[in-house]
């Protein structure tokens, strides 16, 4: 089993940052984008909020699932470290491979996207600076975590709280000045032409995902014993707490119908009606903050999957990306190789339909790790946090993880063979690179 990281890297984050780190990873652009495909998914206003709950709940027991591996294995790297120390070099390997090369740097393009084409609107300029925008945003996150991590963290804690104001709108709005019955609207028609419950769900685990990217700081927490498994599992609570008050507001202040028209404009046109103009832009300053801190979670978490594996020397160029900086102990060659991950895909990619297939990439693994568990129990008969109702809440979260592999393939067969290409990919790079270093 790899060794601790403590050595290196400082271990100055505390719950608070943690916890701000999770619940401003998870919310970024779905939860405000995402009701009128929901709904139109599942076919009513009644299926549509179980969706959210359905999701945060396989969400949560997920989360109870890899708090009890996480707190065995506190270190840098997450999910990769979780993988290899389970199932060996390979397959921890392939689960860090596609998290680096894949997995983040699409997932930081893809919001990156969106939140730009909210900043144009909302400076009025022409779309030729979407992409500009985007990439700036990208840089200037990047440098910021450039610095000591306690930077990144107080960038995430600032943009948390900012991105409670427009959803705390949102719930008061809706459940105070909303005059429509939140269950039992139906939408005639619309959810055998669109998807069905399943694909609303799969909808909103997309929204929910992100929570994981915590653990690839477990070097950096302190005590992760014990605040590791706390910043998870209850910044998870609170996102399903907010997530399903949102919906609530929403279909109490629209009629569904209209919410299927406006999709991705709902909570926008919310704003507008109740504040005007003025609300509106109040409404999309507070998103676009959202989106930041999601950007900036992301961008301090994914450079210290790159900064394990370079440890390992299992990547290319393992010695520079292993580099921390003398004071701030911060990885910045790894921070600035995702930077320009992230950047390319910007430009010459579609970054929404790679995000999509890459949560069915992550929950593979993901599921992976799911499974780990019971192979842990027989290993280890100390652990500093115990997945409470085992094993039911485990086999929930690998139900979870199966629903979402299974329906990927079967919505879209084509992107799934070409990522589950692209991680395999990665095997003979892994011995190219194993070669290359027992040769030095």
């Amino acid at each position: 089993m790899q060794t601790s990281d403590q050595s290196t890297l400082k271990r100055s984050l505390g719950l608070t940052s943690a916890l701000s780190i999770v619940v401003g990873t998870i919310i970024g652009s779905g939860i405000f984008f995402k009701q009128g495909s929901v709904l139109d998914s599942a076919g009513s206003s009644t299926m549509a909020i179980i969706a959210w709950i359905f999701g945060g709940i396989i969400t949560l027991t997920a989360g109870l699932t890899i708090a009890e591996i996480g707190a065995q294995m506190p270190d840098t790297g997450g999910l990769y470290v979780y993988i290899e120390n389970i199932y060996g070099r390979i397959l921890g390997f392939l689960s860090g491979w596609m998290q680096i090369i894949v997995y983040g740097p699409a997932i930081i393009a893809s919001v990156a996207g969106f939140m730009s084409i909210l900043m144009v609107n909302f400076f009025g300029l022409s779309n030729f600076w979407r992409i500009p925008l985007a990439v700036i945003t990208i840089v200037a996150i990047g440098l910021m975590n450039l610095l000591e991590n306690k930077v990144g963290a107080a960038f995430s804690v600032i943009t948390t709280i900012g991105k409670m104001l427009p959803i705390a709108v949102i719930i008061i709005v809706g459940l105070f000045w909303g005059n429509h019955n939140a269950l039992g609207q139906t939408i005639s028609g619309i959810h055998q032409s669109t998807g069905n419950f399943g694909v609303a769900v799969l909808a909103t685990l997309f929204g929910y995902d992100g929570w994981i990217l915590i653990a690839s700081l477990g070097g950096e927490i302190k005590r992760p014993q014990k605040l590791l498994p706390l910043a998870i599992i209850w910044g998870i609570i609170i996102v399903l707490i907010i997530y399903t008050l949102i919906t609530i507001a929403v279909f109490r202040f629209l009629p569904a119908s209209q919410i299927h028209q406006l999709g991705e404009n709902t909570v926008a046109y919310i704003a507008n009606t109740v504040f005007g103009e003025i609300g509106g832009k109040l409404l999309s300053a507070g998103i676009i903050i959202s989106m930041m801190g999601t950007i900036n979670g992301k961008i301090l978490t994914f450079p210290r999957i790159v900064y394990a594996m370079a440890r390992r020397q299992d990547i290319p160029f393992s010695r520079p990306l292993s580099y921390l900086t003398p004071k701030g102990k911060s990885p910045v060659v790894a921070t600035t190789f995702i930077i320009i991950l992230a950047t390319i895909m910007m430009i010459f990619f579609d970054p929404d339909h790679l995000s999509d297939l890459c949560v069915f990439t992550v929950y593979c693994f993901y599921t992976l790790a799911f499974f780990g568990i019971f192979i842990l129990r027989r290993r280890n008969h100390f652990r500093p946090f115990s997945t409470p109702l085992y094993p039911w809440i485990p086999l929930i979260s690998i139900f979870g993880g199966l629903f979402v592999i299974v329906s990927e393939i079967l919505n879209d067969p084509q992107g799934v063979v070409l990522f589950l290409g692209i991680v395999i990919v990665g095997l003979p790079i892994f011995y190219l690179v194993k070669r290359y270093y027992r040769q030095q």
